[in-house]
């Protein structure tokens, strides 16, 4: 796997958009980099941008953008609602794949001697990067913001990690460090009160609130939700306060958590929540969960789709109050698609139709035989949904609404699947285009060519694997689901059989040509055992099928 790390450095500068794209064009030049989002901040004359890349690439494009902000944006004569210290206020590291947290902050670090030696920028290292606990903490870091600095930087305890112990009137100071995952979220609120935005801040966030216990002293009062930092703000662009949020680690507390918390300690308080606004990027994932659990608090079912779970998302999160939500540029996996080749998945059916039939050898019966199963299983998925919602089975919403999601996972992988297969099938030709003149490069040819065949086989056997699971669904649909659908079920298990058989063609023409025998032997036996399943599945569920139409 590709060593990946995204960067997410912020710029205090919000409005002068020809500012932030001299800063963004020094992250484009490095190559190795894809620059992923650039989020304006006008109230708070901030930009998040966010970036990714192989390790070294980042290092490089990062120096780069924050050597340029230092050159174009004047601390001195900046004013805004969000705490800050310096041109580029905070620049961190969060690995991504292929990389650990702890490689990532040797990256953090080399940065950030890079920085301070270089471009003489005080320094100070933050969350994984930083070994001194007490200076850990971004918060704690930038206390006193750029006014304070003057003073704070002078103080032993307060020398930088790297770089002058001076403060740059100009640039100011630079933090740099390695973290999990942030999601930067802010709750919108019917008020202008910065005071009742803290309020709920306070109630939700870890740190909570400073109190006097019965004795007089005091005492700090946790906040409801762990690996979460918030305070309240007014935003004059807007004309509203929010609580402004940063989630520290999503598998703690999702956004949707967050947020269903500052609607409970807003309607305490007198207030209400509108809305909410996403600051940077998402991982596909938070989103889907979000959909999935206003779906579940609703006793809908959570197997739709993709696309349906994350407009559920944003309709529930009031994410599209401010401004219009984009998924495709908002979604970190969405933004990372290679935009320049057209997959199956995206033609019209009838282009997918005609590329079949067309004289090109792929999309084959591999790939048509993975659609044929997504179909399958779709209907199978239907039939649950249907069910989900039926009148009179409210107390069935969850028995259903699970197989639901159980299909429209193999849906997706099977999906997937319609494109490698056409995938497999290139690689095999380029193996067989590699040259074979010297005995060292027909040896090469041989093995690329055999790597090749036996991925072309493994592809259609997990169709074969994916199709048979579905008709678990499918037979349960088929016996318990919605009467009125149980021809569709019929026909979802006749999609399922022909996806099997027709996948199992496609993993012996291909194992005939792998040197491995033993590897053939084995994949083309357990294909027969599937095959036969899977054919008795199929006249099973046509026998329920018949049997509970004859009752209508």
């Amino acid at each position: 796997m590709s060593k990946l790390i995204e960067c997410v450095p912020n710029f205090s500068e919000g409005n002068d958009v020809s500012i932030i794209r001299q800063i963004t064009d020094e992250i484009e030049k490095v190559e190795g980099v894809k620059l992923l989002n650039v989020d304006l901040g006008k109230a708070t004359n901030r930009t998040v941008v966010t970036f990714v890349g192989t390790p070294d690439a980042v290092i490089e494009a990062a120096f780069n953008a924050i050597k340029k902000a230092g050159e174009l944006i004047d601390m001195s004569k900046h004013k805004g609602e969000h705490p800050r210290m310096g041109a580029t206020d905070v620049c961190p590291l969060i690995p991504i794949s292929g990389i650990t947290m702890e490689e990532t902050a040797k990256y953090a670090q080399k940065l950030a001697e890079r920085v301070g030696k270089e471009l003489k920028i005080p320094v100070y290292l933050y969350e994984y990067a930083q070994k001194n606990p007490s200076r850990k903490n971004l918060s704690v870091i930038r206390a006193g913001e750029y006014e304070g600095f003057f003073k704070k930087i002078k103080q032993p305890e307060w020398k930088p990690d790297f770089g002058p112990q001076e403060f740059d009137a100009k640039r100011g100071a630079t933090v740099i460090g390695a973290r999990d995952f942030l999601i930067a979220y802010n709750v919108n609120l019917n008020t202008t009160s910065v005071r009742r935005a803290n309020s709920v801040a306070f109630d939700i966030r870890e740190a909570g609130r400073k109190i006097k216990n019965e004795k007089g002293e005091e005492v700090v009062q946790p906040g409801a939700l762990k690996a979460v930092k918030a305070i309240g703000w007014f935003i004059k662009e807007y004309g509203i306060a929010q609580v402004s949020i940063n989630l520290t680690n999503i598998t703690i507390t999702p956004m949707h958590i967050a947020f269903d918390e500052c609607v409970k300690s807003a309607s305490n308080r007198g207030l209400r929540v509108t809305g909410s606004e996403l600051v940077g990027l998402i991982p596909l994932n938070a989103m889907l969960d979000a959909g999935k659990y206003f779906l579940k608090k609703q006793k809908r079912s959570i197997g739709i789709s993709e696309k349906e779970l994350i407009r559920i998302a944003v309709k529930s999160l009031g994410l599209d109050e401010l401004s219009p939500f984009k998924p495709e540029e908002k979604i970190i996996e969405y933004l990372l698609k290679d935009k320049t080749k057209m997959k199956l998945l995206e033609m019209s059916l009838s282009d997918f139709t005609d590329e079949t039939a067309s004289e090109s050898p792929a999309p084959g019966g591999g790939s048509i035989s993975a659609y044929i199963g997504a179909l399958g299983i779709s209907l199978g998925t239907m039939v649950a949904n249907l069910s989900s919602h039926k009148p009179g089975w409210d107390d069935r919403w969850e028995e259903f609404s699970g197989w639901a999601d159980k299909g429209q996972q193999i849906k997706n992988e099977l999906l997937k699947l319609v494109d490698e297969d056409t995938d497999a099938f290139n690689k095999i030709m380029n193996a067989f285009s590699l040259p074979k003149t010297s005995d060292e490069e027909k040896k090469m040819r041989t093995r690329a060519i055999q790597e090749a065949t036996k991925y072309a086989t493994e592809v259609p056997f997990k169709v074969m694997q994916l199709a048979h699971q579905s008709m678990e669904i499918i037979e349960a649909m088929a016996e318990t689901g919605n009467p009125n659908s149980v021809s569709d079920a019929g026909v979802g298990a006749l999609c399922a059989r022909s996806a099997v058989m027709g996948a199992f063609l496609n993993v012996k023409i291909n194992a005939a040509g792998l040197i491995d025998k033993e590897f053939a032997g084995s994949i083309i036996q357990q294909g027969k055992t599937i095959e036969e399943e899977a054919v008795k599945s199929e006249t099973k569920i046509l026998s329920i099928v018949n049997r509970r139409m004859q009752t209508l």
